[in-house]
């Protein structure tokens, strides 16, 4: 009997609530589209300096990976990254969103407030969430 009640009353509340929308699970860090326009056999990344920025990482590893991923010489110029050689967007997208999972993302709790320590030697990914300390898969 009171099982009864206690169904007709859950559904007269959910009729009342309305239908429950799922939750769309999106990342609170997103990154941009990177900007490339090509001069000459030279590929300029206009926008480079903003993904540092938002990664809250150091410009010159960040250039030093993309360099490194692309086998190319880069250089900074004010806002923007110079690298020999015709490169095509996808791949710096590709490149920055591995860079992001890799050596920005907390392996824990996903979160992206994370800071690299240095203790002696050795470089640590600590979050800022959850405190876990872990070694980042890039350097």
């Amino acid at each position: 009997m009171w099982a009864m009640d206690y169904e007709k009353l859950l559904q007269r509340l959910r009729s009342k609530l309305g239908e429950e929308k799922p939750k769309s699970r999106t990342q609170r860090l997103e990154l941009p589209q990177p900007q490339i326009t090509w001069v000459g056999r030279k590929t300029i990344f206009r926008n480079f300096m903003e993904f540092p920025r938002i990664m809250r990482r150091d410009p010159n590893k960040v250039l030093m990976f993309l360099a490194k991923e692309l086998a190319t010489a880069a250089s900074i110029d004010g806002e923007r990254a110079i690298f020999i050689g015709l490169k095509d967007p996808q791949s710096f997208s590709t490149l920055l969103n591995r860079y992001m999972k890799e050596a920005v993302l907390c392996p824990v709790c996903n979160s992206p407030d994370t800071h690299i320590e240095k203790s002696k030697r050795l470089q640590f990914l600590v979050c800022e969430a959850c405190g876990a300390r872990s070694v980042p898969k890039i350097t």
